[in-house]
């Protein structure tokens, strides 16, 4: 496996030269900068390949390319967003780059609803509350019918935390929610995000299943023209979200995708948190049954809590994904294709130095170091045992 880190660009306050000295060989980036729906130049791609290169360091992944509002709502001239799409695609290829992570999550890209979750050894993580969600989703955001997308027992909560909330616990959760979180690629206002779950209306898993298959039809063979692996990321959380439809989220989802277009450009990101919130999921079945088309991994855990939805960030080897099993697939993986996967240390708790410093949510240095650490011991581990057997 390629051990990699996620890098934001130039602003990330954590330098190349650190990531380096983390070990890392691979860097997983985007232009962030660049507008949703604007294609990337090939000067403006070489130019940051060129940065990544003078620190020791490979570009190998690009985390992510925004898929348009429009094309998952299938809007009117939803086709032109497509098309700049696929010209990014040949324009990383012609740089040489050829593995591009994207998502299909409605409107919200990875949601949290505490961005700084104490735990009992000190360290902060992410987390998702679902009696949160349900305050923000019921009583803050007021959407039409909310109520009735929450268990009983969670709403039922949500009402007593809404009575007694502080204006300024109310104001951190609709920042946290609606702000835009590291790669997400929009950030809303309360009114905005009204209006853009609007133009979801009348659109449910089945319709929105469709739009990503018609994308799928106009990318993917300029995707296996110039030789990129799209690799599609996993919904986070994994199940529907303020009235969205949720289409990334179980193997049936998965298999339907790779089912509508086996070319193998059409590949998946393996996130173990993401799917592995989800006790019904098997995230060894899902990695063994699709390895073939795994082309980047995400390795972090996450641990579900009592009532079946809330979860928050675990030890990247504790929690409920199970890292070392899903490690030993991997290996195996690559055995059987004869190529090696980059994975990235995926979130990280806030420990030591992480806790006095400004960073970016769920991307500190001391946690992912940890992280990379534990994973690189593991699959060394693994690697000899498998030698000497």
């Amino acid at each position: 496996m390629i051990e990699s880190w996620r890098w934001f660009g130039p602003a990330d306050p954590i330098p190349l030269s650190d990531i380096r000295q983390a070990g890392a060989t691979g860097i997983v980036t985007a232009l962030h900068e660049i507008p949703n729906g604007t294609v990337w130049s090939r000067e403006a791609i070489a130019e940051r390949q060129a940065m990544v290169r003078a620190a020791g360091l490979d570009w190998l992944v690009v985390e992510s390319v925004p898929v348009h509002e429009d094309i998952k709502t299938g809007a009117p001239g939803w086709e032109r967003h497509a098309e700049v799409w696929a010209e990014t695609l040949r324009n990383l290829a012609a740089c040489g780059i050829r593995t591009v992570c994207y998502n299909f999550m409605p409107v919200l890209d990875w949601t949290r609803t505490d961005l700084g979750h104490r735990l009992p050894d000190g360290a902060r993580c992410l987390r998702f509350d679902a009696v949160d969600a349900a305050v923000f989703d019921i009583h803050i955001l007021g959407r039409p019918g909310a109520e009735a997308d929450h268990r009983p027992d969670i709403a039922a909560a949500a009402q007593e935390r809404a009575s007694t909330q502080s204006d300024a616990d109310r104001q951190r959760l609709i920042d946290t929610i609606l702000a835009g979180l590291p790669g997400s690629e929009e950030s809303y206002s309360l009114d905005s995000f009204r209006a853009r779950l609007a133009s979801y209306d009348g659109i449910g898993p089945e319709d929105l299943r469709g739009r990503l298959f018609a994308f799928l039809d106009r990318v993917l063979p300029v995707a296996q023209e110039v030789g990129v692996d799209l690799a599609i990321h996993p919904d986070d959380p994994p199940f529907p979200l303020f009235g969205l439809p949720r289409i990334v989220s179980t193997a049936a989802d998965l298999a339907a995708i790779f089912a509508h277009d086996p070319r193998p450009a059409n590949g998946l990101t393996f996130c173990a948190g993401s799917l592995g919130v989800r006790a019904d999921n098997d995230l060894a079945a899902i990695l063994a049954a699709h390895g073939e088309r795994v082309y980047f991994l995400h390795l972090r855990s996450t641990e579900r809590e009592g009532d079946g939805i809330s979860f928050h960030e675990a030890p990247h080897l504790a929690g409920d994904a199970g890292i070392v099993r899903l490690v030993a697939r991997a290996l195996q993986i690559e055995a059987g294709t004869g190529r090696e996967i980059p994975f990235r240390p995926d979130h990280g708790h806030q420990i030591g130095h992480d806790l006095r410093v400004a960073g970016r949510a769920g991307y500190p240095y001391i946690g992912r170091l940890r992280g990379l650490a534990e994973i690189r011991g593991v699959a060394a581990g693994l690697a000899l045992a498998a030698e000497t057997a």
